[in-house]
């Protein structure tokens, strides 16, 4: 059963949380990054991006090295705290149209080897070995991975019951979120959810498939060096964020292709026909609406794709995800894309507004087709976890995303 354990967590400090979080870096355009590294001096982003005090990109080991610098230097100027006692973390975030209250614990590695955190995703090695030297170089984890769980009375009364203290922290940032932070310090308050998680079955990755991969060898590379290994050191667990399945959101990614593998149009609608029935759109935009149904666009016009059944075999929950017929009877046999991460004929997008950016980017000709999806389900997402399955890459975004900095894990 699923092993959650409290920890002395590294923290802002109250008057400076606000300033700390940031999200993850990638999500910044370079000249809002710029503007934040150079006013505001308490961004987390100054570790993650040592680089910037001395006008230079560094990568590498000489990076994950500044980065450990960076974050002594918060210790030493006070902006980060030491929880004097390990501790739960309750974290809220609310913004319009979404609330998500989750636990920020260390889970263990050895629930990870055991398959009782479950994943859906496939890791490269060369991310997995590269974040590895990462966090033993800085010894610290301060991005979390987001797990979810089936929800539990138990476990939601606890939480509920907390969010009638005083939070630690209460601040809102520049993109309109509400952030709440609760601290949990009661002993038998944190008896009683490890006693409640420990009944809950299984735990399921959502987002941090690396991290935890990560996390994993990492802790095997100890062990094997550490003669007098007892299986509680901090390496032996990763920081996590868990959420009930209630609170999930999920969406999904959009594919656009650069061109038609050579075939004319007319060409590529005739070898479409094998496995669709396709129906011309004349109403503008036009999403699909239920599974095994995509929305595609080409030459100025949307189509709607319908499977044929008797033509695709169902054999297990892999072969019923959208996402993966798409690749078998679209982009692998007649788009010859056979490496959905790497082929740079192949671009994803996401987000609300999204059918409507993959349209522009088709009309101006930077791509020469594009399909919509329906979101994948998180039952969907049990499922191939459960059956030990990888989904192809890019098949979900998942929400919350969370900030960094708010809770930092030592190793």
């Amino acid at each position: 059963m699923a092993i959650v354990r409290p920890f002395k967590a590294i923290r802002p400090t109250k008057d400076k949380v606000a300033l700390v979080a940031s999200k993850s870096y990638d999500e910044y355009p370079k000249s809002l990054l710029n503007a934040i590294l150079q006013h505001n001096p308490f961004s987390f982003l100054h570790i993650i991006n040592p680089g910037f005090k001395f006008h230079k990109s560094i990568k590498g080991k000489e990076r994950f090295k500044l980065v450990r610098n960076r974050y002594l230097e918060f210790l030493e100027d006070a902006t980060f705290i030491k929880e004097k006692q390990p501790c739960f973390y309750l974290y809220q975030i609310k913004k319009k149209g979404f609330r998500s209250l989750g636990l920020f614990c260390a889970t263990s590695v050895e629930d990870y080897q055991k398959n009782i955190i479950k994943k859906h995703e496939d890791t490269l090695q060369k991310r997995e070995i590269m974040f590895a030297s990462y966090l033993k170089t800085v010894g610290f984890n301060a991005e979390p991975v987001l797990m979810t769980y089936k929800d539990n009375h138990d476990i939601g009364q606890i939480l509920k019951a907390e969010t009638q203290n005083a939070p630690e922290y209460d601040f809102t940032s520049t993109d309109k979120i509400r952030h709440q932070l609760w601290k949990i310090d009661d002993n038998e308050t944190i008896a009683n959810l490890e006693k409640a998680f420990g009944k809950i079955g299984a735990l399921y990755i959502a987002d941090g498939h690396h991290r935890s991969a990560s996390s994993n060898l990492l802790a095997q590379a100890y062990k094997k060096a550490n003669k007098k290994h007892v299986g509680k050191e901090p390496y032996n667990f990763f920081m996590s964020y868990l959420i009930p399945e209630s609170e999930i959101r999920i969406y999904e990614f959009n594919r656009m292709v650069k061109d038609l593998n050579g075939l004319s149009k007319e060409e590529f609608l005739i070898r479409l026909d094998t496995y669709y029935r396709i129906e011309k759109k004349d109403d503008g935009l036009y999403k699909p609406t239920r599974k095994h149904h995509f929305s595609m666009y080409l030459d100025g016009d949307f189509y709607s794709l319908y499977l044929r059944k008797k033509v695709y075999e169902f054999t297990d929950a892999l072969s019923k995800l959208d996402t993966y017929i798409l690749f078998k009877t679209i982009l692998e046999p007649i788009l010859d894309i056979h490496d959905l991460r790497n082929d740079k004929r192949i671009s994803y997008g996401y987000g609300k507004y999204n059918l409507i950016k993959m349209k522009e980017c088709i009309d101006n000709g930077e791509y020469t087709l594009g399909f919509s999806l329906v979101p994948i389900t998180i039952e969907e997402i049990k499922a191939i976890a459960d059956a030990g399955l990888v989904m192809p890459p890019k098949s979900t975004y998942i929400e919350p995303k969370l900030r960094s900095g708010l809770t930092i894990y030592e190793l």
